[in-house]
């Protein structure tokens, strides 16, 4: 996905670009946009792109014998037998982006969409090997003036068994897109759905608190770590190709959002859920700012035992600057907080 650095110099040219982009741009079509109805979408994988996945968000990549992280690419009784990233899910949802372009009467410049934040929730103990059926819709469209906010929400089922797996939600920054409301009052719509499980966006106050973390995890990214990330199904080419990372605004191509979010879920697995990733119930998690390969990142944990929740926020050592944070639920009969 498009995105710009939060540098001051890029924003006069963006706002400029934005205006433009307003006073040319078909008024999105609400009426529209939540008639349309979305084809079934199936995703098939293997042990092989789980531990492919494992590998593009760092796992094992400072340590290839380290005994929490090696299960997630290789184990003994063969590689069925290996762990699966509660965020090995994003990936059921493939090829949404064509699915937004598709939507009739969703108007907007692909150059100014951004990932704003990812919502994941696991209902069971995600397969190593499985074919995938998604239903999806639009669960969120907000008027914000210069943006849109779009919400896409895919349900995704175990095709051979039915068996109800995951629900991922995407929020999407719509920039440039706003102000189609008809009357004063901006026009919003929300269809979530809710099954149960408690979580909640991290604020600063959460998140910082009035106390240190409970727990620190620093990992350095490899350079070529987006390049490897790619191979699981993102090819934006904001992240491999370096003239078109220049012409976005950025110095070189940057990480994907959702590896740094695996990169985060990775690390509470690690540190407080003694490497055992069917703990997780849900994930949560605001895009901030970008990263780019070679950085190192600093991911800081918030233990709350009463509500079984882990937030955190994840940031680049050396520009000491938060690019990620949010909140973990973890199962309440299995939680070893």
């Amino acid at each position: 996905m498009r995105a710009h650095p939060n540098d001051n110099k890029f924003r006069p040219a963006l706002l400029s670009y934005m205006l433009t982009v307003m006073a040319s741009l078909p008024r999105i079509d609400p009426a529209q946009v939540l008639a349309y109805e979305f084809p079934q979408s199936r995703f098939t994988y293997t042990e092989r792109d789980v531990a492919l996945y494992a590998l593009g968000v760092g796992a094992a990549g400072a340590d290839p014998c380290n005994p929490s992280e090696l299960p997630f690419v290789y184990h003994p009784d063969g590689q069925s037998s290996i762990k699966v990233l509660p965020t090995f899910t994003v990936l059921y949802p493939v090829g949404f982006l064509d699915v937004i372009s598709s939507i009739s009467g969703l108007h907007y410049d692909p150059n100014l969409l951004l990932h704003g934040e990812q919502y994941i929730e696991i209902y069971q103990d995600i397969p190593t090997n499985a074919t995938i059926r998604n239903s999806i819709k639009v669960s969120g469209l907000h008027d914000k003036g210069k943006a849109a906010i779009f919400e896409l929400e895919t349900i995704s089922y175990n095709d051979d068994t039915g068996a109800l797996l995951c629900m991922n939600r995407s929020t999407i920054f719509l920039r440039g897109a706003g102000g189609f409301s008809t009357s004063g009052k901006p026009y919003s719509f929300s269809n979530r759905t809710n099954a149960g499980i408690v979580t909640r966006t991290a604020t600063k106050k959460d998140l910082a608190g009035e106390r240190s973390p409970d727990s620190v995890f620093e990992d350095r990214i490899q350079p070529s770590q987006a390049l490897l990330y790619r191979l699981s199904g993102d090819y934006n080419p904001l992240h491999s190709d370096p003239s078109f990372a220049k012409k976005a605004g950025f110095q070189q191509p940057i990480l994907h959002g959702l590896c740094t979010l695996g990169y985060a879920t990775r690390a509470v697995i690690k540190c407080l859920c003694e490497g055992d990733p069917r703990l997780v119930q849900s994930v949560q998690g605001r895009f901030l700012l970008h990263v780019f390969p070679g950085e190192t990142l600093i991911t800081e944990m918030w233990k709350d035992e009463g509500q079984n929740r882990v937030d955190y926020k994840l940031k680049v050592k050396e520009r000491n600057k938060v690019v990620l944070a949010g909140s973990i639920t973890l199962k309440p009969a299995l939680s070893r907080l």
